[in-house]
Protein backbone atom coordinates (compact mmCIF):
# COMPACT_ATOMS: atom_id res chain seq x y z
CA UNK A 1 0.00 0.00 0.00
CA UNK A 2 1.72 3.10 -1.07
CA UNK A 3 -1.41 6.16 -0.59
CA UNK A 4 -1.17 8.09 2.19
CA UNK A 5 -4.44 10.62 1.47
CA UNK A 6 -6.74 7.26 2.35
CA UNK A 7 -5.95 4.62 4.96
CA UNK A 8 -8.69 2.18 4.06
CA UNK A 9 -7.21 -0.34 6.71
CA UNK A 10 -7.81 2.29 9.43
CA UNK A 11 -11.24 3.14 8.11
CA UNK A 12 -11.96 -0.97 8.22
CA UNK A 13 -10.29 -0.57 11.75
CA UNK A 14 -12.57 2.45 12.71
CA UNK A 15 -15.94 0.54 11.29
CA UNK A 16 -14.83 -2.58 13.31
CA UNK A 17 -14.45 -0.63 16.67
CA UNK A 18 -17.74 1.03 16.57
CA UNK A 19 -19.60 -1.66 16.03
CA UNK A 20 -17.55 -3.91 18.92
CA UNK A 21 -18.28 -0.70 21.36
CA UNK A 22 -21.96 -0.82 20.61
CA UNK A 23 -22.11 -4.48 21.38
CA UNK A 24 -19.84 -4.08 24.46
CA UNK A 25 -21.73 -1.48 25.77
CA UNK A 26 -25.32 -4.01 25.22
CA UNK A 27 -23.98 -6.19 27.22
CA UNK A 28 -23.01 -4.33 29.91
CA UNK A 29 -26.42 -3.07 29.87
CA UNK A 30 -28.09 -6.13 29.88
CA UNK A 31 -25.84 -7.60 32.76
CA UNK A 32 -26.34 -4.03 34.73
CA UNK A 33 -29.90 -4.48 34.53
CA UNK A 34 -30.58 -7.47 34.01
CA UNK A 35 -32.84 -7.15 31.52
CA UNK A 36 -32.54 -8.19 27.17
CA UNK A 37 -34.97 -5.99 26.22
CA UNK A 38 -34.42 -2.06 27.36
CA UNK A 39 -35.58 0.26 24.79
CA UNK A 40 -37.89 -0.99 21.81
CA UNK A 41 -34.99 -1.04 19.70
CA UNK A 42 -33.64 -4.03 21.20
CA UNK A 43 -36.20 -6.12 20.09
CA UNK A 44 -39.03 -4.53 19.08
CA UNK A 45 -41.67 -7.32 18.42
CA UNK A 46 -40.24 -9.02 21.65
CA UNK A 47 -40.94 -5.60 23.94
CA UNK A 48 -45.20 -5.23 22.14
CA UNK A 49 -45.36 -8.75 23.48
CA UNK A 50 -43.86 -8.09 26.73
CA UNK A 51 -45.80 -4.97 27.40
CA UNK A 52 -48.88 -6.60 26.86
CA UNK A 53 -47.77 -9.54 29.43
CA UNK A 54 -46.41 -6.37 31.83
CA UNK A 55 -50.11 -5.23 31.62
CA UNK A 56 -51.91 -8.65 32.41
CA UNK A 57 -49.53 -9.29 35.16
CA UNK A 58 -50.08 -6.36 37.18
CA UNK A 59 -53.60 -6.61 36.76
CA UNK A 60 -53.35 -9.99 37.79
CA UNK A 61 -51.57 -8.76 40.72
CA UNK A 62 -54.27 -6.10 41.72
CA UNK A 63 -56.97 -8.78 41.13
CA UNK A 64 -54.93 -10.82 43.78
CA UNK A 65 -54.77 -8.24 46.20
CA UNK A 66 -58.36 -6.76 45.37
CA UNK A 67 -59.25 -10.41 46.77
CA UNK A 68 -57.23 -10.44 50.03
CA UNK A 69 -58.46 -7.15 50.58
CA UNK A 70 -62.33 -8.30 50.25
CA UNK A 71 -61.40 -11.55 52.43
CA UNK A 72 -60.33 -9.31 55.17
CA UNK A 73 -63.96 -6.92 54.52
CA UNK A 74 -66.04 -10.74 55.15
CA UNK A 75 -64.13 -12.06 58.06
CA UNK A 76 -64.45 -7.97 59.98
CA UNK A 77 -68.06 -8.71 59.08
CA UNK A 78 -68.24 -12.63 60.25
CA UNK A 79 -66.80 -11.94 63.54
CA UNK A 80 -69.05 -9.28 63.89
CA UNK A 81 -71.91 -11.90 62.91
CA UNK A 82 -70.37 -14.33 65.29
CA UNK A 83 -70.80 -11.81 68.18
CA UNK A 84 -74.43 -11.41 67.03
CA UNK A 85 -75.00 -14.80 67.36
CA UNK A 86 -74.02 -15.64 70.54
CA UNK A 87 -75.72 -12.91 71.95
CA UNK A 88 -79.14 -14.10 70.37
CA UNK A 89 -78.79 -17.65 71.82
CA UNK A 90 -78.25 -16.06 75.11
CA UNK A 91 -81.52 -14.46 74.35
CA UNK A 92 -82.90 -17.49 73.74
CA UNK A 93 -82.08 -19.13 77.36
CA UNK A 94 -83.33 -16.02 78.79
CA UNK A 95 -86.49 -16.49 76.79
CA UNK A 96 -86.82 -19.88 78.28
CA UNK A 97 -85.75 -19.28 81.70
CA UNK A 98 -88.56 -16.69 81.54
CA UNK A 99 -90.73 -18.87 80.60
CA UNK A 100 -90.49 -20.71 84.04
CA UNK A 101 -92.68 -17.94 85.67
CA UNK A 102 -93.76 -21.12 88.23
CA UNK A 103 -90.42 -21.07 90.27
CA UNK A 104 -89.44 -17.05 89.42
CA UNK A 105 -90.11 -14.47 91.51
CA UNK A 106 -91.52 -10.56 90.19
CA UNK A 107 -88.04 -9.81 90.87
CA UNK A 108 -86.29 -12.34 88.64
CA UNK A 109 -88.47 -11.81 85.89
CA UNK A 110 -87.92 -8.32 86.00
CA UNK A 111 -84.07 -9.10 86.16
CA UNK A 112 -84.40 -11.00 83.33
CA UNK A 113 -85.99 -8.44 80.97
CA UNK A 114 -83.50 -5.95 82.04
CA UNK A 115 -80.97 -8.49 80.50
CA UNK A 116 -83.24 -9.21 77.47
CA UNK A 117 -82.78 -5.23 76.71
CA UNK A 118 -79.42 -5.00 77.24
CA UNK A 119 -78.47 -7.75 75.08
CA UNK A 120 -80.66 -6.36 72.42
CA UNK A 121 -79.19 -3.34 73.14
CA UNK A 122 -75.65 -4.66 72.34
CA UNK A 123 -76.98 -6.12 69.15
CA UNK A 124 -77.82 -2.96 67.48
CA UNK A 125 -74.52 -1.59 68.68
CA UNK A 126 -72.84 -4.18 66.94
CA UNK A 127 -74.85 -3.23 63.73
CA UNK A 128 -74.30 0.52 64.07
CA UNK A 129 -70.57 -0.07 64.62
CA UNK A 130 -69.03 -2.91 62.70
CA UNK A 131 -66.77 -1.08 59.92
CA UNK A 132 -63.85 -1.96 57.77
CA UNK A 133 -62.32 2.13 57.84
CA UNK A 134 -64.80 4.00 57.12
CA UNK A 135 -67.18 1.63 55.79
CA UNK A 136 -70.10 -0.14 58.03
CA UNK A 137 -71.01 -3.26 57.03
CA UNK A 138 -74.04 -4.37 58.94
CA UNK A 139 -75.90 -1.20 59.57
CA UNK A 140 -78.00 -1.91 55.79
CA UNK A 141 -75.84 0.36 53.97
CA UNK A 142 -74.38 -2.71 51.84
CA UNK A 143 -78.37 -3.93 51.25
CA UNK A 144 -79.63 -4.19 47.99
CA UNK A 145 -81.99 -1.53 47.55
CA UNK A 146 -85.75 -2.81 46.70
CA UNK A 147 -88.37 -1.24 45.12
CA UNK A 148 -92.36 -1.89 44.16
CA UNK A 149 -92.52 -4.75 46.29
CA UNK A 150 -96.31 -5.47 46.83
CA UNK A 151 -97.29 -6.16 50.24
CA UNK A 152 -100.52 -7.67 49.91
CA UNK A 153 -98.15 -10.58 47.47
CA UNK A 154 -94.30 -10.40 48.69
CA UNK A 155 -94.19 -10.75 52.93
CA UNK A 156 -91.08 -10.51 52.79
CA UNK A 157 -88.14 -10.40 50.24
CA UNK A 158 -83.88 -10.91 50.90
CA UNK A 159 -81.29 -10.44 48.14
CA UNK A 160 -78.40 -12.19 48.63
CA UNK A 161 -76.72 -11.30 45.42
CA UNK A 162 -77.55 -10.01 41.84
CA UNK A 163 -75.49 -8.05 39.32
CA UNK A 164 -77.58 -5.11 38.49
CA UNK A 165 -76.69 -3.10 35.44
CA UNK A 166 -74.62 0.05 35.80
CA UNK A 167 -76.97 3.01 35.57
CA UNK A 168 -80.13 0.89 35.46
CA UNK A 169 -82.38 -2.42 37.70
CA UNK A 170 -82.86 -5.55 37.71
CA UNK A 171 -86.70 -6.47 37.56
CA UNK A 172 -87.86 -10.21 39.83
CA UNK A 173 -90.52 -11.29 38.66
CA UNK A 174 -92.57 -14.35 40.27
CA UNK A 175 -95.29 -16.37 38.45
CA UNK A 176 -97.11 -19.51 40.89
CA UNK A 177 -97.58 -22.59 38.97
CA UNK A 178 -98.95 -24.47 41.57
CA UNK A 179 -100.78 -23.34 44.73
CA UNK A 180 -99.38 -23.62 48.42
CA UNK A 181 -101.64 -25.91 50.60
CA UNK A 182 -101.75 -26.35 54.07
CA UNK A 183 -102.62 -29.84 55.15
CA UNK A 184 -106.67 -30.67 55.41
CA UNK A 185 -108.81 -33.32 56.51
CA UNK A 186 -112.81 -32.63 56.31
CA UNK A 187 -115.93 -34.28 57.31
CA UNK A 188 -119.37 -33.80 57.54
CA UNK A 189 -121.94 -34.65 60.07
CA UNK A 190 -123.00 -34.16 63.41
CA UNK A 191 -121.52 -36.18 66.54
CA UNK A 192 -124.25 -38.18 68.15
CA UNK A 193 -122.17 -40.54 69.96
CA UNK A 194 -119.09 -39.91 72.42
CA UNK A 195 -116.05 -40.15 70.83
CA UNK A 196 -111.99 -40.67 71.77
CA UNK A 197 -109.59 -39.37 69.66
CA UNK A 198 -105.92 -39.32 68.72
CA UNK A 199 -105.12 -35.72 67.06
CA UNK A 200 -101.83 -35.27 65.82
CA UNK A 201 -99.59 -32.05 63.76
CA UNK A 202 -96.17 -30.90 63.58
CA UNK A 203 -96.49 -29.95 67.24
CA UNK A 204 -97.31 -33.17 68.77
CA UNK A 205 -99.80 -34.92 69.62
CA UNK A 206 -102.75 -34.69 71.71
CA UNK A 207 -105.62 -36.93 72.57
CA UNK A 208 -109.31 -35.60 72.48
CA UNK A 209 -112.69 -36.90 73.66
CA UNK A 210 -116.20 -35.80 72.62
CA UNK A 211 -119.44 -36.38 75.21
CA UNK A 212 -122.20 -37.18 73.28
CA UNK A 213 -124.30 -35.28 71.00
CA UNK A 214 -121.63 -32.83 70.73
CA UNK A 215 -121.92 -30.37 68.00
CA UNK A 216 -119.24 -29.74 64.87
CA UNK A 217 -118.98 -25.96 66.50
CA UNK A 218 -118.29 -27.52 69.75
CA UNK A 219 -115.95 -30.31 68.39
CA UNK A 220 -114.19 -27.64 66.49
CA UNK A 221 -113.89 -25.65 69.80
CA UNK A 222 -112.06 -28.34 71.88
CA UNK A 223 -110.05 -29.18 68.62
CA UNK A 224 -108.93 -25.59 68.59
CA UNK A 225 -107.69 -25.36 72.56
CA UNK A 226 -105.25 -27.87 71.54
CA UNK A 227 -103.87 -26.22 68.69
CA UNK A 228 -100.58 -25.03 70.35
CA UNK A 229 -99.80 -28.12 71.30
CA UNK A 230 -100.16 -30.21 68.17
CA UNK A 231 -100.84 -27.04 65.08
CA UNK A 232 -103.91 -28.54 64.15
CA UNK A 233 -106.75 -25.69 63.90
CA UNK A 234 -110.54 -26.51 63.04
CA UNK A 235 -113.05 -24.87 61.71
CA UNK A 236 -116.92 -25.35 61.64
CA UNK A 237 -118.49 -24.51 58.67
CA UNK A 238 -122.07 -23.44 58.02
CA UNK A 239 -123.21 -26.39 56.46
CA UNK A 240 -122.02 -29.38 59.07
CA UNK A 241 -118.87 -29.88 57.83
CA UNK A 242 -115.80 -29.86 60.01
CA UNK A 243 -112.25 -29.05 58.72
CA UNK A 244 -108.86 -29.79 59.87
CA UNK A 245 -105.93 -28.01 58.84
CA UNK A 246 -102.19 -27.57 60.01
CA UNK A 247 -101.65 -23.73 60.63
CA UNK A 248 -98.49 -24.23 58.42
CA UNK A 249 -97.81 -24.23 54.65
CA UNK A 250 -96.30 -26.51 52.71
CA UNK A 251 -95.11 -30.43 52.69
CA UNK A 252 -93.48 -30.66 56.10
CA UNK A 253 -97.06 -29.96 57.39
CA UNK A 254 -99.46 -32.84 58.24
CA UNK A 255 -102.48 -33.77 59.90
CA UNK A 256 -103.72 -36.99 60.70
CA UNK A 257 -106.62 -38.35 62.91
CA UNK A 258 -107.22 -41.69 64.38
CA UNK A 259 -110.54 -42.91 66.08
CA UNK A 260 -109.43 -44.64 69.99
CA UNK A 261 -113.00 -45.46 70.78
CA UNK A 262 -116.95 -44.28 69.18
CA UNK A 263 -117.69 -43.03 66.07
CA UNK A 264 -116.31 -39.40 65.03
CA UNK A 265 -118.49 -37.50 62.72
CA UNK A 266 -120.24 -40.38 61.89
CA UNK A 267 -117.48 -41.20 58.95
CA UNK A 268 -116.52 -44.61 58.20
CA UNK A 269 -113.07 -43.06 58.05
CA UNK A 270 -112.61 -41.98 61.55
CA UNK A 271 -114.70 -45.61 63.14
CA UNK A 272 -112.76 -47.15 65.83
CA UNK A 273 -109.68 -49.63 64.54
CA UNK A 274 -109.49 -48.00 61.19
CA UNK A 275 -106.40 -46.92 59.66
CA UNK A 276 -105.29 -43.17 60.64
CA UNK A 277 -106.98 -40.35 58.62
CA UNK A 278 -104.22 -38.24 57.44
CA UNK A 279 -103.22 -35.77 54.85
CA UNK A 280 -99.86 -33.87 54.14
CA UNK A 281 -99.41 -29.94 52.67
CA UNK A 282 -98.15 -28.45 49.56
CA UNK A 283 -95.38 -26.53 48.44
CA UNK A 284 -96.06 -23.43 46.41
CA UNK A 285 -94.32 -24.05 43.28
CA UNK A 286 -93.49 -20.68 41.39
CA UNK A 287 -91.21 -19.21 38.58
CA UNK A 288 -88.54 -16.37 39.39
CA UNK A 289 -87.11 -14.83 36.62
CA UNK A 290 -88.42 -17.88 34.63
CA UNK A 291 -86.30 -20.44 36.70
CA UNK A 292 -88.30 -22.83 38.52
CA UNK A 293 -87.49 -21.79 42.23
CA UNK A 294 -86.95 -23.96 45.72
CA UNK A 295 -89.91 -24.19 47.69
CA UNK A 296 -90.80 -24.68 51.44
CA UNK A 297 -94.15 -23.76 52.27
CA UNK A 298 -94.99 -19.95 51.02
CA UNK A 299 -91.10 -19.12 50.35
CA UNK A 300 -89.51 -19.66 47.42
CA UNK A 301 -86.02 -19.43 46.88
CA UNK A 302 -83.78 -19.03 43.50
CA UNK A 303 -80.01 -19.66 43.33
CA UNK A 304 -78.22 -18.86 40.08
CA UNK A 305 -75.37 -16.81 38.44
CA UNK A 306 -77.32 -13.78 37.95
CA UNK A 307 -79.80 -13.96 41.05
CA UNK A 308 -79.44 -15.24 44.74
CA UNK A 309 -82.46 -14.58 46.78
CA UNK A 310 -85.47 -15.43 49.28
CA UNK A 311 -88.84 -14.52 49.14
CA UNK A 312 -91.61 -14.98 51.69
CA UNK A 313 -94.80 -14.81 49.48
CA UNK A 314 -98.15 -13.92 50.86
CA UNK A 315 -100.45 -16.61 51.76
CA UNK A 316 -103.25 -15.48 49.79
CA UNK A 317 -101.25 -14.87 46.97
CA UNK A 318 -99.30 -18.08 46.88
CA UNK A 319 -102.39 -20.08 46.50
CA UNK A 320 -103.48 -18.28 43.72
CA UNK A 321 -101.96 -20.00 40.13
CA UNK A 322 -100.89 -18.95 37.51
CA UNK A 323 -100.58 -15.31 39.60
CA UNK A 324 -97.66 -13.09 38.97
CA UNK A 325 -95.63 -10.06 40.74
CA UNK A 326 -92.80 -8.13 40.26
CA UNK A 327 -90.34 -6.00 41.99
CA UNK A 328 -86.89 -4.28 41.14
CA UNK A 329 -83.48 -4.54 42.43
CA UNK A 330 -82.21 -0.34 41.96
CA UNK A 331 -78.82 -1.07 43.30
CA UNK A 332 -76.92 -1.20 46.73
CA UNK A 333 -75.11 -4.47 47.58
CA UNK A 334 -71.17 -4.48 48.37
CA UNK A 335 -69.25 -5.26 44.75
CA UNK A 336 -66.07 -7.14 44.56
CA UNK A 337 -63.29 -6.98 41.97
CA UNK A 338 -62.06 -10.24 41.62
CA UNK A 339 -61.10 -10.52 38.30
CA UNK A 340 -58.07 -8.68 36.50
CA UNK A 341 -60.82 -7.46 33.57
CA UNK A 342 -63.34 -4.92 34.82
CA UNK A 343 -66.20 -7.16 33.73
CA UNK A 344 -69.40 -8.91 35.61
CA UNK A 345 -67.75 -12.32 34.68
CA UNK A 346 -64.67 -10.87 37.21
CA UNK A 347 -66.98 -9.64 40.16
CA UNK A 348 -69.24 -11.16 42.66
CA UNK A 349 -71.88 -8.93 43.93
CA UNK A 350 -73.58 -9.45 47.88
CA UNK A 351 -75.62 -8.27 50.37
CA UNK A 352 -74.60 -7.12 53.76
CA UNK A 353 -77.96 -6.28 55.09
CA UNK A 354 -78.56 -4.66 58.99
CA UNK A 355 -78.75 -6.99 61.59
CA UNK A 356 -80.40 -4.84 64.00
CA UNK A 357 -83.35 -5.86 66.24
CA UNK A 358 -85.68 -3.88 63.94
CA UNK A 359 -84.54 -6.38 60.95
CA UNK A 360 -84.05 -9.49 62.17
CA UNK A 361 -86.60 -11.64 62.32
CA UNK A 362 -89.93 -10.82 59.39
CA UNK A 363 -93.28 -9.39 59.09
CA UNK A 364 -94.77 -13.21 59.67
CA UNK A 365 -93.65 -14.06 63.03
CA UNK A 366 -92.72 -10.58 64.03
CA UNK A 367 -89.65 -8.55 64.31
CA UNK A 368 -86.72 -8.83 67.33
CA UNK A 369 -87.47 -5.44 68.81
CA UNK A 370 -90.66 -6.16 69.82
CA UNK A 371 -89.43 -8.76 72.43
CA UNK A 372 -88.26 -5.83 74.54
CA UNK A 373 -89.22 -4.12 77.36
CA UNK A 374 -93.02 -1.81 75.99
CA UNK A 375 -92.88 -4.33 72.39
CA UNK A 376 -95.38 -5.79 71.66
CA UNK A 377 -93.99 -9.02 72.50
CA UNK A 378 -92.30 -8.75 75.70
CA UNK A 379 -91.83 -11.66 77.99
CA UNK A 380 -93.63 -9.85 80.65
CA UNK A 381 -97.04 -10.29 78.80
CA UNK A 382 -96.14 -14.35 78.57
CA UNK A 383 -95.83 -14.14 74.58
CA UNK A 384 -92.96 -16.71 74.94
CA UNK A 385 -93.97 -18.51 71.68
CA UNK A 386 -93.78 -15.62 69.86
CA UNK A 387 -90.64 -14.60 71.12
CA UNK A 388 -89.27 -17.85 71.11
CA UNK A 389 -90.22 -18.00 67.17
CA UNK A 390 -88.83 -14.34 66.73
CA UNK A 391 -85.49 -15.61 67.72
CA UNK A 392 -85.71 -19.04 65.66
CA UNK A 393 -85.75 -16.81 62.88
CA UNK A 394 -83.08 -14.17 63.46
CA UNK A 395 -80.96 -17.31 64.53
CA UNK A 396 -81.49 -18.73 61.27
CA UNK A 397 -81.31 -15.26 59.25
CA UNK A 398 -77.72 -14.16 61.27
CA UNK A 399 -76.36 -18.04 60.72
CA UNK A 400 -77.62 -18.24 57.05
CA UNK A 401 -75.72 -14.76 56.49
CA UNK A 402 -72.69 -16.11 57.59
CA UNK A 403 -72.83 -19.81 56.13
CA UNK A 404 -73.09 -17.15 52.85
CA UNK A 405 -70.33 -15.02 53.58
CA UNK A 406 -67.89 -18.26 54.70
CA UNK A 407 -68.88 -19.96 51.19
CA UNK A 408 -68.27 -16.69 49.83
CA UNK A 409 -64.93 -16.84 51.28
CA UNK A 410 -63.75 -20.11 50.61
CA UNK A 411 -65.55 -20.90 47.24
CA UNK A 412 -65.39 -18.01 45.35
CA UNK A 413 -62.48 -15.52 46.66
CA UNK A 414 -60.33 -18.41 48.36
CA UNK A 415 -60.09 -20.05 44.60
CA UNK A 416 -59.94 -17.40 42.95
CA UNK A 417 -56.84 -16.63 44.10
CA UNK A 418 -55.15 -19.38 43.80
CA UNK A 419 -56.27 -19.47 40.04
CA UNK A 420 -54.87 -16.04 40.20
CA UNK A 421 -51.70 -16.92 41.17
CA UNK A 422 -51.47 -20.03 39.20
CA UNK A 423 -52.26 -17.40 36.36
CA UNK A 424 -49.38 -14.93 37.54
CA UNK A 425 -46.84 -17.43 37.70
CA UNK A 426 -47.01 -18.56 33.91
CA UNK A 427 -47.60 -14.84 32.71
CA UNK A 428 -44.69 -13.72 34.87
CA UNK A 429 -42.98 -16.89 33.06
CA UNK A 430 -43.80 -15.40 29.54
CA UNK A 431 -42.98 -12.15 30.42
CA UNK A 432 -39.66 -13.24 31.71
CA UNK A 433 -38.34 -15.70 28.79
CA UNK A 434 -39.07 -12.52 26.37
CA UNK A 435 -37.84 -9.35 28.67
CA UNK A 436 -35.16 -10.78 31.01
CA UNK A 437 -31.30 -11.24 30.16
CA UNK A 438 -30.14 -15.09 30.03
CA UNK A 439 -27.40 -14.15 32.25
CA UNK A 440 -24.96 -17.07 31.15
CA UNK A 441 -25.22 -16.12 27.68
CA UNK A 442 -24.77 -11.64 28.34
CA UNK A 443 -21.33 -12.96 30.28
CA UNK A 444 -20.41 -14.98 27.42
CA UNK A 445 -21.11 -12.72 24.81
CA UNK A 446 -19.44 -9.73 27.08
CA UNK A 447 -16.25 -12.04 26.98
CA UNK A 448 -16.57 -12.60 23.17
CA UNK A 449 -16.91 -8.57 23.18
CA UNK A 450 -14.82 -7.79 25.72
CA UNK A 451 -11.80 -9.32 23.32
CA UNK A 452 -12.72 -8.13 19.88
CA UNK A 453 -12.82 -4.68 21.69
CA UNK A 454 -9.45 -5.25 22.56
CA UNK A 455 -8.53 -6.36 19.02
CA UNK A 456 -9.76 -4.14 17.09
CA UNK A 457 -7.75 -1.12 19.53
CA UNK A 458 -4.91 -2.81 18.37
CA UNK A 459 -5.48 -3.17 14.92
CA UNK A 460 -6.43 0.34 14.62
CA UNK A 461 -2.98 1.21 16.17
CA UNK A 462 -1.17 -0.87 13.48
CA UNK A 463 -3.71 0.18 10.89
CA UNK A 464 -2.41 3.69 11.41
CA UNK A 465 1.03 3.37 11.05
CA UNK A 466 0.81 1.90 7.60
CA UNK A 467 1.32 4.97 5.87
CA UNK A 468 4.90 5.71 7.46
CA UNK A 469 5.89 2.84 5.32
CA UNK A 470 5.71 5.43 2.45
CA UNK A 471 8.48 7.46 3.95
CA UNK A 472 11.16 4.60 3.35
CA UNK A 473 10.45 5.25 -0.51
CA UNK A 474 11.27 8.90 -0.34
CA UNK A 475 14.82 7.14 1.19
Amino acid sequence: MTRINTNVASIIAQNRLSRNTNDLQVRLERLSTGLRINRGKDDPAGLIASEILRSEKRAIGQAIDNSQRAINVISTAEGALNETSSLLLDLRALIVATANDGALTAEEVDANRLEIDSLIASIDRIANTTSFGSLKLLNGSLDYNLSSVQPSQVNAATVFSTRVPEGGTKNVEIQVLASAQTAQISAAGATTAAATIELAGNLGTEIIAFASGATIAEVAASINASRESTGVSATASSNGALYLNSQQFGSAQFVQVRALSGTFINAATFTTGGSPARDDGQDVQALVNGQLADSTGTRVDIRSSNLDARIFLDTAFAQQTTSSTSFQVTGGGSLFQLGPEVTPQAQVSVALGSVGSSNLGNAVVGFLDSIRSGGSNEVKSGNFVAAQNILGQAINQVSTLRGRLGSLQKNQIQTNINSQQVALENVSASESVIRDADIATEVSALTRSQILFQSTQSTLQISNTLPQAVLGLLG
